[in-house]
This record gives C-alpha cells, sequence and structure tokens, in this order.
C-alpha cells in the first residue's frame, strides 16, 4: 500500500520507522521545515518502555538518555511537600530521537498537502498531526490545556538536582522541573486556568537562568473516549489526535508510541483498529473524568473513591510502565488538595 504519515512528531516518527523495512511505500509529511522541525513539551518519559520500543527500530535507547531520575519532589499548593521514589523517569533527547526515527525515511518538509490530493494519491493517510487534528474531522467538545516551557542554563548550579513539580490549586495543572543534565533544565507550566506563564515565569526570577528556547503549546487532555471518530474514508489516527494522553500526569509519549503498536497490528481494518484502541484506553476515561471534576470543584472524595481506588490500582500494577513508586497515600494527597 501506499501511505502517507501527516506529521513527524514522537507518533509519526516512530511509525515510519516501524514501517520502514515493511512492503508498503510509507512517504511522511512535517509542515515545518527541516531546519524548524522541533518537539515541544519536555523531554520526560520512562526508560523500560523506550528501550522496548528503540529495540524495534534498531535502536539504543542510551544513546538519547539524558537523566535517570531517583526521586521526584512535589510541592502542594497547601504546602503539603513529598516525595516519590522513581524506577525509570527519565529525560531524553527527544527530538534527537524523533529525527533519528526519520533518518532513512522519505520526508517531505515544510508541506501539509490537501486532503483531496492525499486521497488520489494515497491508500491510507495516518494523521499523526497531534493537537490539531488536521485531516480528521473537528471534535464537537474538545478539552485542552495551554503549555508554556524554557530550556533554562544555569552558571551556579541548578535548582534541584532531580525531578519536581508543583500541582496548582484543583488540579487544573502543574508546574515541571525536569533535569537536562550541564547544568540545564526545562522548566515550565500547563494550566486550564492559565497561570501557566505566571508560575514559569515566577520560578525563572526565582531561581535565575538563562533561557536558550521558549516553547507553547495545547495538550489535549479529552481522552480517546471523547475523541471519536478515530478514523473517516481513507484517514485514520494515531497518537494525542485521538486523545492519547493520560491526563493525571499529562503524559502522552509512551501512549502515542502504544497506539502505533495498535494500529500496526489493524492497520489493514480500521473497525478492529477502532474497538482495539477503546479498549486498550478505556482507563483513561475514568481519569479524565477524576480531572475534570477536581478542575471544575465538583470532586468529592465520598462519592469518587471507586474512581480513586480504580486509578491508583491500574497506576500500582503498571508502575514500571509510570517509572515510579505508586503509593494510595501519594494520590490521596493529590486527590485532597
Amino acid at each position: 500500500m501506499k501511505i502517507a504519515v501527516m506529521g513527524m512528531g514522537v507518533a509519526g516518527s516512530y511509525l515510519m520507522a516501524r514501517l520502514h523495512s515493511s512492503k508498503h511505500h510509507v512517504v511522511g509529511y512535517e509542515r515545518s521545515t527541516q531546519q524548524r522541525h522541533d518537539s515541544i513539551c519536555a523531554w520526560g518519559t520512562i526508560k523500560s518502555v523506550l528501550d522496548e520500543y528503540c529495540k524495534k527500530t534498531n535502536r539504543n535507547f542510551d544513546d538519547f538518555l539524558i537523566h535517570d531520575g531517583v526521586r521526584m519532589d512535589v510541592k502542594m499548593n497547601n504546602d503539603v511537600e513529598f516525595g516519590i521514589g522513581l524506577k525509570g523517569l527519565c529525560t531524553y533527547n527527544k527530538l534527537g530521537l524523533i529525527q533519528d526515527f526519520i533518518r532513512d525515511s522519505e520526508v517531505v518538509y515544510g508541506k501539509a498537502p490537501k486532503i483531496d490530493w492525499l486521497n488520489e494519491e494515497y491508500d491510507i493517510i495516518v494523521d499523526c498531526t497531534g493537537f490539531h487534528r488536521g485531516y480528521l474531522p473537528k471534535l464537537k467538545k474538545d478539552f485542552f490545556l495551554p503549555t508554556y516551557e524554557y530550556k533554562v542554563a544555569y552558571e551556579d548550579g541548578v535548582p534541584f538536582n532531580d525531578f519536581y513539580i508543583e500541582p496548582f490549586p484543583g488540579m487544573s495543572g502543574y508546574f515541571w522541573y525536569f533535569p537536562l543534565g550541564d547544568n540545564m533544565a526545562h522548566i515550565g507550566a500547563g494550566d486550564y486556568r492559565k497561570n501557566h506563564i505566571k508560575a514559569t515565569d515566577a520560578f525563572l526570577k526565582k531561581y535565575g537562568g538563562t533561557v536558550l528556547a521558549t516553547k507553547g503549546r495545547p495538550i489535549r487532555l479529552a481522552t480517546p473516549g471523547h475523541c471519536k471518530p478515530y478514523y473517516s474514508g481513507k484517514v485514520v489516527g494515531v497518537g494525542e489526535s485521538i486523545g492519547t494522553v493520560y491526563a493525571l500526569l499529562g503524559e502522552g509519549i509512551i501512549p502515542s508510541m502504544q497506539c502505533v503498536e495498535i494500529f500496526l497490528k489493524n492497520m489493514d481494518d480500521f473497525p478492529a483498529y477502532e474497538a482495539a484502541v477503546a479498549e486498550h484506553y478505556k482507563v483513561y476515561d475514568t481519569v479524565f473524568k477524576f480531572v475534570q471534576k477536581k478542575i471544575h470543584r465538583k470532586f468529592s472524595i465520598i462519592r469518587s473513591i471507586l474512581d480513586v481506588i480504580s486509578i491508583y490500582r491500574y497506576m500500582k500494577r503498571n508502575e514500571d510502565r509510570f517509572g515510579m513508586n505508586i503509593r494510595m497515600s501519594d494520590l490521596l494527597k493529590v486527590a485532597k488538595a
């Protein structure tokens, strides 16, 4: 088949690498020029999971590893502070890996072809355009957070040696500090109430540092259960275009790569793909409901205790995938804040 992959972010680039040795003719399209091609949002992921995905494409994740975390400090808005032991949470050269995934592939930069032309040229059009969802029908009701981030260099030592986050009141988002080695870090935030820039600038003013780069974009928290249709005609969505972000953490790298694997198993059967996506991400709907209630101040720990237990059990079963020690006491601190 002739396959067009639209968007060379995490999902699109990984899909290109996985299809590279296949029998199909695959062409990638990236609307940015090759010089301006970039990766927006913090470079945090889970080492053991990325190890396995990189092996599927004959790559070594250690070549892109920057910082292997040990502890993440959390400061709540009610001044409750606690630490979470880490077991694989790391930062990595996200853009470097994306570009390496597509190094041997046919990619057209600086172009976003119209759907009519794509329909004439290709058998499958994969929408990996992320939040933009550029080739699928627009969502009737979306839910997203604006995000803002600096890449910062420090001359006199970093303010934190490991991961640090500050959830905002009502869990409307959080500020993050992700270490990048060599006295550098990503600092940024996403916030439904749009205090993300204020919080990031306040941290920069407090701790100093030289801003090397500034990034910002929305991140979709609406889950796959709220992002149908997943396909329309020849177009099929993979990754954030169909809502594969874990709303509690704002994490989308691994969920998007998981979605690629689901697509590869079902690429000749879109209804089967839709069913497999719905099954895999159904717990995300529970998480999304929990986050929405917190943001809109409709949360009650008594009425939502079953959802809290469900989320805890899911994350506890998948500690290695989330890269941290999952404790009910920590989840309750977040829920009660």
